[in-house]
């Protein structure tokens, strides 16, 4: 289903993602998302599997999860409304690096790596800005992780 409502941009703008967009930048990526739903307990992607989109988390609660080397699932985090997952594949081209199952049902928008490209070909400022977005919510990931192995507490004063 095509994405199509009044109070998508407002939503779309407030997300990691779409932040600093010009409107009728945000315009051209509106019209390249693809609405997906998910029931609850629905896997939405799987760890190995090959991926070629990311998805932004319009509603619902899904679990982030990562099998570890003696078979368990070890949960790496939750997403929720304004989150966004699935970014990594459009940068490194490499299979899915974790499984994440809808808790809830779930409303996702799914922009593909080929609707990524379209958008370099037709706005490279947009497509700037929407890379910077994706680099910038990584480095944060990065600095969670990096403070959970050494032990702190994210946000504790040092």
């Amino acid at each position: 289903m095509v994405v199509s409502a009044p109070d998508l941009k407002a939503f779309l703008l407030a997300t990691p993602f779409f932040g600093g967009l010009s409107d009728s930048s945000l315009d051209l990526m509106i019209s390249m998302l693809v609405e997906r739903r998910f029931d609850a307990g629905a896997t939405v992607v799987a760890e190995g599997e090959p991926g070629r989109s990311m998805f932004i988390v319009r509603s619902g609660r899904l679990a982030v999860s990562k099998r570890a080397h003696a078979g368990s699932v070890v949960p790496i985090s939750v997403l929720q409304p304004g989150d966004f997952f699935g970014e990594m594949t459009l940068i490194e081209m490499q299979n899915r690096s974790a499984t994440v199952v809808a808790e809830s049902p779930t409303v996702l928008y799914e922009l593909t790596a080929q609707n990524l490209y379209a958008c370099y070909k037709a706005d490279i400022h947009a497509y700037v800005i929407v890379l910077q977005n994706i680099n910038r919510e990584l480095c944060r990931r990065l600095r969670r992780a990096d403070d959970r192995f050494a032990g702190h507490h994210v946000g504790e004063d040092n």
